[in-house]
Order: structure tokens, then sequence, then C-alpha cells
């Protein structure tokens, strides 16, 4: 049986540094994070003032769609960084 650390880290695009933050903000499995959704992730993580950049945000929702950060499309990213920016403008 994979371990919920273990079940982090056999998703695409995160290793070890990103499993221990996604730990800090509540997320433990593929499931939680499937429930928080990427968006809401990483702002989660940048409200904890961890710094990360947008690739982070990229990361995640790559790790939820089973594919590599840098394969997402254009229209993908630019959707997210904007889902993102509402969301922090919004809890601001």
């Amino acid at each position: 049986m994979t371990s919920p650390s273990n079940e982090l880290l056999d998703l695409k695009n995160l290793g070890m540094a990103s499993v221990n933050i996604l730990h800090a903000i509540g997320v433990n499995t593929y499931e939680d994070l499937a429930q928080m959704g990427a968006v809401d992730a990483y702002c989660r993580i940048k409200s904890r003032g961890i710094h990360v950049s947008k690739v982070m945000l990229y990361a995640l929702q790559g790790a939820l769609m089973d594919v590599h950060w840098n394969d997402l499309s254009p229209d993908l990213k630019s959707q997210l960084v904007a889902e993102a920016e509402q969301l922090e403008s919004t809890s601001a």
C-alpha cells in the first residue's frame, strides 16, 4: 500500500520539496489535491509566505492531469494565472 507521502511523490512534477509544501497546507493525497484544486492550493501556499513561482501552479495542475507542467497549453497556463490572481485579489 502506498503511503500518502509516496502517493504525492508518484505524481508528475512533484518532488520532495513540493510534497512537503503541500503537507504544510493540508494536502496529503491526490484526492486532497483534486478537491482543493491547483489554483486554491497555489494561493494557500503563497498566503503562508512560501515563495513559489507560477511553475508551482503549473506543476500542481499537471500533477492533477498526469502531464508534465511544460506540456500544458499556453491558454491553460494563462487561465490558471488569471484564476490565481482573481482568488488572491478577493482574499487580500
